[in-house]
């Protein structure tokens, strides 16, 4: 019985304490202050020295608290877009990625969404691969210069993503090169042929033209199909004169000689 009654004043000494001391409740600063703090936590790591010490993880957590606590404010939607910016600083394509795509969908009418949209198609970019090998992201990142180039082509992202949009293309002509060379090796010319085509149907201007129409004339050849080889090799010889492939391709061409 005495030890009931030690464990009810026990229970009731701290129900009394808890009364009189309430937990204390931290108040959040305010949206502006607390986007002040990420940008000068994010500042302060590019000023000591040549290696970065900036703590993006604090500074993400910083912008995260203006977005969950004043979701409404114009501080939130420039913070999303500071939280993609850091990922993105750091190498976290996905994580940027997921950000910046969000951005542009949540806020379709905000200056920035031209910017994000060019920083999507870059974190795409910086995870594609050589062109010898799976072009899945390569293309994902087009799709996102195509979005960019259609909706705001005045912008100065677009202007930047220009000279971008024709790199990665080229960088799927030369893959399409590549695998035609590859069936071209094994023999398999009407693969490596349908694969030229492609490069000067789906990619032409890119540099690859002469290249590509001389290894069509060839599968051709190979394949006996003399007529359609000489047309191509023709081709070749009125408007790509002076090049290697002109050399090549006058060979072929009994007229030329």
């Amino acid at each position: 019985m005495v030890r009931w009654l030690m464990v009810v004043s026990a229970f009731a000494l701290s129900a009394g304490c808890a009364r009189n001391n309430p937990p204390e409740i931290q108040e959040v600063p305010a949206a502006e202050v607390l986007y002040r703090q990420g940008l000068e936590i994010l500042e302060s790591g590019k000023l000591l020295g040549f290696i970065p010490k900036t703590d993006h993880g604090r500074a993400i957590e910083t912008f995260q608290a203006i977005v969950d606590n004043y979701p409404y404010s114009d501080y939130a939607v420039l913070a999303e877009l500071k939280i993609a910016d850091t990922y993105y600083d750091q190498g976290k394509w996905e994580e940027a990625l997921s950000y910046y795509r969000d951005f542009a969908e949540l806020h379709p009418t905000h200056e920035r969404v031209p910017y994000s949209v060019l920083r999507s198609a870059l974190c795409r970019k910086n995870e594609a691969l050589n062109s010898n090998r799976d072009q899945t992201n390569t293309r994902r990142a087009l799709e996102h210069l195509d979005q960019l180039l259609t909706r705001f082509p005045y912008s100065v992202e677009a202007q930047e993503a220009e000279p971008l949009w024709r790199e990665l293309r080229t960088r799927l002509a030369e893959h399409e090169m590549g695998v035609g060379d590859f069936y071209m090796g094994r023999e398999e010319y009407q693969s490596a042929a349908d694969r030229f085509r492609n490069v000067l149907n789906d990619y032409p201007g890119l540099g690859l033209d002469g290249q590509a129409l001389y290894k069509l004339g060839t599968c051709y050849s190979q394949m006996n199909l003399d007529d359609e080889a000489t047309r191509i090799f023709e081709v070749i010889l009125n408007n790509y004169d002076g090049t290697e492939f002109a050399e090549a391709a006058r060979e072929h061409v009994p007229a030329a000689n």
